[in-house]
């Protein structure tokens, strides 16, 4: 074979495809030449040859790190950035930055562990969208410079060691607990209130019927002895009143027997009884309606 037959051989044409949403780095005995975009193209092989591709579609890397808050507490941060190659400066992100996931991974710990350990627990975890602003605008100033944009970052968990979480979760039990004591006290308060104030109001209407009933019985006592006086000739407010009071007598044996109950009786004790109520009586509504 002659040094014509081997050039030719050497500059065999080759075949390429490009996938879609990708682009290929041609290059020239190892000096870049150009870029191909998606689709089939014909490279003279092995003066040429495509070294490699880029991905023009977004891609996402998960970071996880760990670091602990300004109240001393382990916490295992993962932040999720989004990011994607500008197609325009497909020549810096293929030749000037090796390994972007490596540079990006390196930023998110960087501005983690510099933004995390500021905060408390509890502020921490208020403020995942303000941890997730700083990761986006430190990697958006560095990486713009290598060819690459990015689109967002997200805080997707934030977890503190298992001991912390099962003490956070008491301490949230012991406050609900608190907060349930305290309301049903109140509910018991209420309730209490409410049955003081119902008594009360109950043995307030009840003396007030007492006394309504009363009053009725005297009234119609009254009403009696001046009938009886007025309608019986030479009868006195004190026979009237002998008269009532053994009619009450009898009506409180009869009430007496039917239920079985013993009471003492002869007729000094109805005489006595008689003469002490009538003489109170008396006593009492002289100057009213016996006088």
């Amino acid at each position: 074979m002659n040094k014509e037959e081997n050039v030719s051989t050497m500059c065999l044409p080759c075949v390429v495809c490009i996938r879609t949403k990708e682009v290929g780095v041609l290059e020239n005995l190892g000096e870049y030449n150009r870029f191909l975009e998606a689709g089939l193209h014909i490279v003279p092989w092995p003066l040429s040859g495509v070294s490699g591709s880029l991905s023009l579609r977004i891609q996402q890397l998960d970071v996880s790190c760990e670091t602990k808050t300004k109240d001393n507490v382990f916490v295992q941060v993962q932040v999720s950035v989004q990011y994607r190659v500008i197609e325009q400066e497909a020549y810096n992100a293929y030749y000037r930055l090796s390994d972007p996931r490596g540079q990006i991974q390196s930023y998110v710990f960087d501005v983690v562990r510099s933004t995390v350990p500021k905060m408390e627990l509890d502020q921490t975890f208020a403020s995942k969208a303000d941890i997730a602003q700083a990761v986006k605008g430190k990697l958006q100033a560095v990486m713009l410079q290598y060819g690459y944009e990015i689109m967002e970052t997200l805080v997707t968990d934030l977890s503190p060691d298992h001991k912390v979480k099962s003490s956070m979760n008491e301490i949230n039990a012991s406050k609900r607990l608190k907060e349930a004591a305290m309301y049903k006290a109140e509910a018991d308060k209420i309730k209490q209130v409410k049955a003081a104030e119902a008594e009360a109001e109950a043995r307030y209407l009840s003396g007030l019927g007492v006394a309504r009933q009363r009053k009725a019985i005297v009234q119609g006592l009254q009403t009696s002895v001046a009938e009886f006086s007025d309608n019986v000739p030479g009868a006195s407010p004190k026979d009237v009143m002998d008269i009532l009071l053994l009619t009450q007598y009898f009506d409180t044996l009869s009430a007496v027997g039917a239920n079985s109950l013993i009471l003492e009786h002869d007729p000094a004790t109805v005489a006595n009884l008689q003469r002490q109520v009538g003489k109170s009586f008396l006593d009492k509504k002289k100057g009213g309606f016996l006088s």
